[in-house]
């Protein structure tokens, strides 16, 4: 486990004397980690077979938060503490709703954990410490500039996202560290906002809040303890005013059906979706995994139906992960 990611120039990295808390206490509970998955997992294809970003530590067990596709699959997970060790990990749990992973030291890690933020919200205006591995010269000053809603290509929606600048250029499960130390998200992607001329990187940040509700079933089950949502297999983006199929999962339940990449979505179950965002919430509105779903999509200026039914996204994967 030898990669090691370029550094923060030192002036966009947080300095000591301006917290409020210990700042190198805090950066000492972020760890590297490392993820192996193989050839044939399914989403080594859009995921690749080795990733590497960053966890938090949050429970002196050696549990570590970090975001879901870092470790999805994964035959072995390794992590590297800020002290140089490297420690063998477990893909515990994966949350495909929120974003979150879990992952499980299988020895000591001996680091303090890293509390999650309490009270107020973080807002627009409050500052962030974004937090990879490797200490200060892996962490960068930064402030929360909305709180917004997010829509991902790959059937994700929240409802609140924090969306911080300057952006983290190592971002995938780094620490979003509030004014008071503790943690306030992690770091999911780095997205643009704005049009061309006065386009902006943010990092799109997963809020710690909507952890608590769910940790114990990830640690005791490897996933919230409900039924699964109704995944289709799609990959859309908005173009103009259209929502655009971009790609299908191999094998999943819309490529089975039929749909192409390049159909034009024009309505879930009778309802004309206005953005990416409502499109997956009106899929998960006709209930749980396994239920039918109607769509209509135009296609080289046919209006065709297709009915697909959906699937539990973790069964294509689960043989091959976690518990």
């Amino acid at each position: 486990m030898a990669e090691r990611l370029p550094t923060i120039p030192f002036e966009l990295q947080p300095k000591a004397r301006d917290l409020s808390f210990d700042l190198d206490r805090a950066l000492a509970s972020v760890v590297s980690v490392k993820s192996l998955a193989p050839e044939d997992a399914f989403t080594a294809r859009s995921l690749g077979t080795e990733r590497l970003g960053h966890g938090i530590v949050i429970r002196q067990s050696g549990l570590v938060l970090t975001v879901g596709y870092l470790i999805i699959e994964a035959q072995e997970v390794w992590l590297r503490t800020i002290d140089g060790r490297v420690i063998a990990g477990h893909a515990l749990a994966y949350d495909q709703e929120t974003g979150f992973g879990l992952v499980q030291a299988m020895s000591s890690l001996d680091l303090p954990i890293l509390p999650f933020a309490t009270g107020r919200e973080v807002a627009p205006g409050d500052p962030l410490v974004i937090a990879g591995s490797g200490g200060r010269e892996a962490t960068l000053a930064a402030q929360c500039v909305a709180r917004q809603p997010f829509a991902g290509y790959w059937e994700y929606w929240l409802s609140n996202a924090i969306m911080s600048a300057p952006a983290h250029p190592f971002w995938g499960g780094a620490a979003a560290i509030d004014e008071n130390g503790q943690l306030a998200g992690v770091a999911s992607l780095q997205v643009e906002a704005g049009d061309g001329k006065t386009s902006q990187s943010l990092n799109m940040v997963i809020p710690i809040g909507l952890l608590p509700p769910i940790l114990d079933d990830l640690v005791k089950f490897g996933r919230p303890n409900k039924p699964p949502r109704p995944w289709l297999g799609l990959y859309a983006t908005e173009i103009g005013e259209r929502i655009v199929i971009a790609g299908v999962a191999d094998d999943g339940p819309a490529e089975k059906a039929g749909v192409e990449i390049g159909d034009i979505l024009v309505a879930v179950a009778g309802e004309k979706p206005s953005s990416l965002g409502e499109v997956w919430r009106l899929i998960w509105a006709q209930g749980t995994a396994g239920v039918e779903i109607p769509l209509l999509v135009e296609r080289q200026d046919r209006i065709l139906e297709v009915r697909i039914k959906s699937a539990d996204r973790l069964l294509f994967t689960r043989a091959r992960v976690i518990h």
